[in-house]
């Protein structure tokens, strides 16, 4: 008999999310699920640790071939947990992140703690993909990410990414009917700008809060795809490296410094 993958997903919306439930029952028709998500909302963390704080973890439900468990810490604190307690005598098949409500395209995939457990997956060679759906509601329509994202996932499982890669992978919010298909995708330029709104408290004490408005950089916008294109109909795929050295201008400077 052919032995199920293990699957591990997480996300930094938390356990309670979902999105985290709707990949859940995506991924158990592929394997056994283990499900470790954050106790409490941590979008924005990156690749942050929870260092010199007590973590509790907490078995949210359990049925055959899914477990779920809540953990007070970050996407990649979940990951670590994960690979230190249920993971110690064999390695995941694949680590999932997600469904993100909110899409991670440009300079949000630097901030995502969607994609922060990605990193963390690929760090411990293990293949991880981030789905993202581009809306914040709590309560999505999440055809196009169960229609294609079985489309991708089932390609990946013929032709698995790179090592050293990690996918990012955003969908429209719209009804699956409505995408126009799968695109590979660069990871776009932009910004956030405007970024805090000053507010006063209840005794008139001035705050910073953050908000911001997205600032579109890309001056080319037909050269080449990339990940603005799931504002319109198409789900887009990035592949991301780990290894962020910049190759080129390491043989650029050495000759630029005269360095020896």
């Amino acid at each position: 008999m052919e032995r199920k993958i293990e699957i591990l997903i997480t996300n930094d919306d938390s356990v309670k999310a979902k999105g985290i439930n709707v990949l859940a029952r995506m991924m158990m028709q592929y394997g056994n699920v283990i499900v470790v998500g954050p106790a409490e909302p941590q979008s924005g963390k990156s690749a942050a640790l929870s260092l010199a704080t007590p973590q509790y973890l907490k078995k949210v439900h359990e049925e055959e071939g899914l477990r779920i468990y809540s953990f007070e810490g970050t996407p990649v604190d979940c990951v670590k947990l994960a690979m230190n307690v249920f993971f110690t005598e064999r390695r995941p098949d694949l680590i999932m992140s997600g469904i993100n409500h909110g899409p991670n395209f440009s300079v949000a995939s630097l901030y995502s703690g969607t994609l922060g457990a990605c990193i963390e997956g690929t760090l411990y060679e293990v293949p991880s993909i981030g789905f993202s759906i581009n809306t914040h509601s709590d309560d999505p329509d999440f055809s196009s990410v169960e229609r294609y994202g079985r489309i991708i996932l089932d390609k990946f499982f013929s032709e698995p990414h790179a090592k050293d890669t990690y996918l990012n992978i955003n969908f429209p919010h719209i009804p699956a009917d409505e995408v126009q298909g799968i695109r590979m995708a660069r990871r776009g330029l932009g910004r956030w700008v405007k970024e805090y709104e000053i507010r006063e408290d209840s005794e008139g004490g001035k705050f910073y809060f953050m908000k911001g408005e997205f600032e579109n950089l890309e001056t080319m916008p037909d050269f080449g795809d990339h990940t603005l294109n799931v504002l319109g109909k198409y789900v887009t795929i990035v592949p991301h490296k780990v290894d962020t050295t910049d190759y080129q201008e390491i043989e650029r400077l050495r000759s630029a410094w005269n360095l020896q």
